[in-house]
């Protein structure tokens, strides 16, 4: 992710009770553009929701992981869970709020990044531009609009996209800068100087913080910044010269064997 500029527009959620699902409505869409220096504060919602992006790159982050969501890709946030919005750059933001999950498996309790299939996407947006307000009666279009997109929601792939975040103050700053410019630094000890602690000590936080060591993690926050850098249509070869990759084939060896699929296919492009 590049940095954010200095000076960012913090703004409250748009009027969520307005869009709140019941049980006649279980499925309601929002739309909201976001320029490339908004920030949404954190809040959360009694209801789930889905946040992904018509056009532009999104950061959606929880108090113990961070996303970045591109328009092939959306962020399912269980009932409950404090998150904040970040526009990466000028966006079409576009939610969808539940009144219950898709089904009643255990994995809609947690974070989850799915693909969007085109189908889906076009029955959000068009679900958001119907613009209907809460006294308005329910129509069979909106009753089926909401019944295919909970289809959609349910057959989406899920991703192993998303950066884990500590709560350890000085490994949580090591790795804010990590994700604001990953190439800054090669090794761990100039990350850790930067928070006024050792290597040692850092890779040690990481173990017991996210249960990983700080290779596996940066190699998590490359892919992420390797997504932001696709969604911009940079070509392969390119986005694996700026992560410091010797070649493109090194690069796509990487992504293949950290989340199971090409990267034409992880980052949307395929």
């Amino acid at each position: 992710m590049t940095r954010p500029p200095a000076s960012r527009a913090s703004v409250p959620p748009l009027d969520p009770r307005r869009f709140a699902p019941s049980a006649q409505r279980p499925v309601r869409a929002k739309s909201r553009s976001m320029a490339g220096d908004m920030d949404i504060q954190a809040h959360f919602h009694v209801w789930g929701q889905l946040v992904f992006s018509v056009s532009g790159v999104v950061r959606v982050s929880t108090d113990r992981a961070t996303f970045l969501v591109p328009p092939s890709r959306a962020v399912w946030i269980p009932a409950g869970v404090v998150h904040a919005v970040t526009a990466v750059e000028r966006c079409e933001l576009r939610t969808l709020y539940l009144l219950t999950p898709p089904d009643d498996a255990e994995i809609w309790h947690e974070n989850r990044v799915l693909e969007v299939s085109p189908l889906l996407r076009e029955l959000v947006v068009q679900l958001a531009r119907d613009e209907i307000e809460p006294g308005d009666p329910v129509s069979d279009r909106e009753v089926w609009i909401g019944k295919l997109i909970l289809d959609e929601i349910h057959r989406a792939r899920s991703l192993q996209l998303g950066v884990a975040l500590p709560a350890d103050k000085r490994l949580r700053r090591l790795c804010e800068a990590v994700l604001a410019e990953p190439m800054r630094h090669a090794t761990l000890d100039d990350w850790a100087a930067e928070v006024g602690a050792s290597a040692r000590t850092v890779s040690r936080l990481f173990r017991q913080e996210l249960g990983s060591s700080y290779a596996q993690w940066r190699q998590q926050a490359l892919l992420a910044e390797a997504l932001r850098l696709a969604a911009q249509k940079k070509p392969m070869q390119l986005i694996a010269a700026e992560l410091g990759y010797a070649s493109a084939s090194a690069f796509t060896a990487m992504v293949t064997r950290t989340v199971g699929m090409p990267p034409s296919r992880f980052f949307g492009q395929g």
